[in-house]
């Protein structure tokens, strides 16, 4: 009885240490779900410093029009798992997701993966933006 009782118990803290040790990952793991969550800062570094990625906004068209990242495209999250996007042909491209405040780019970033998607990244939305923005 002892032994089960130790056993239990080591099995208890080892669970609890790593999830603790896993609360840093940049990798959201939700129910068969992975995309690469970061803020909105490193997310501009990374678009500085490489190339050949699309930038996402899932805001509606409106919203879309009041101002958005350079060079970014809409497909409001509403509508973006009702058929293939046609704007996103390559699901091994790296597609930087964003909305407002981040509730919807994390739904569309879930979507996309599900979609088959593999280079996902939500970075939140354009509210903690600090790099330009345009308006259509």
């Amino acid at each position: 009885m002892a032994k089960m009782l130790i056993a239990a118990l080591a099995v208890s803290l080892l669970v609890i240490y790593t999830g603790c040790a896993m609360g840093n990952k940049k990798y959201v793991n939700q129910s068969q779900t992975t995309y690469r969550q970061i803020s909105s800062e490193e997310a501009q570094k990374e678009m500085e410093s490489s190339s050949g990625y699309i930038i996402l906004d899932v805001r509606t068209q409106h919203e879309y029009e009041e101002g958005h990242i350079p060079m970014a495209i809409c497909i409001p999250n509403e509508t973006i798992d009702r058929e293939p996007p046609m704007l996103l042909p390559n699901k091994e491209q790296t597609i930087y997701v964003y909305c407002r405040s981040g509730r919807r780019s994390k739904e569309a970033a879930q979507k996309l993966y599900n979609m088959g998607y593999k280079n996902i990244v939500e970075f939140g939305g354009i509210n903690d933006w600090h790099g330009k923005v345009s308006k259509d």
